[in-house]
């Protein structure tokens, strides 16, 4: 059905993708996961085009809702893996050659832990 919103170059079906993929549960408002309105704060993308992609990342069977007001999601890691490597949402989420992993990670902190723990 979302099919035709699928293209290689879909800078925001990518962002929430990954964003759901390398978010952190410590990070997120409530323990169930990630609402549509996190998201769109933190990418900074219109709450309706964020509707839009988690409806492409839920067909696909790559991110699960919880609840039914809020919303919450997460991200499938199982099925994701399942998909077939074909698949333009997989190849698209497997191309990291514009991401940044830095908003991602916080190797600061890794750092900082990583210096204590030292004898």
């Amino acid at each position: 059905m979302y099919e035709e919103i699928i293209s290689a170059e879909d800078k925001i079906l990518q962002q929430v993708g990954l964003e759901l993929m390398f978010s952190n549960p410590q990070k997120w408002e409530s323990s169930e996961g990630i609402t549509a309105i996190e998201l769109s704060k933190k990418l900074k993308i219109k709450l309706d085009l964020i509707k839009k992609k988690l409806k492409v990342l839920q067909e696909k069977q790559i991110i699960r809702s919880i609840g039914v007001n809020p919303k919450y999601w997460q991200f499938n890691e199982y099925n994701f893996q399942r998909l077939d490597e074909n698949d333009p949402v997989y190849s698209l989420l497997c191309n990291y050659e514009n991401v940044d992993f830095d908003k991602y990670f916080d190797y600061e902190d890794n750092k900082k832990s990583y210096q204590k723990c030292r004898f």
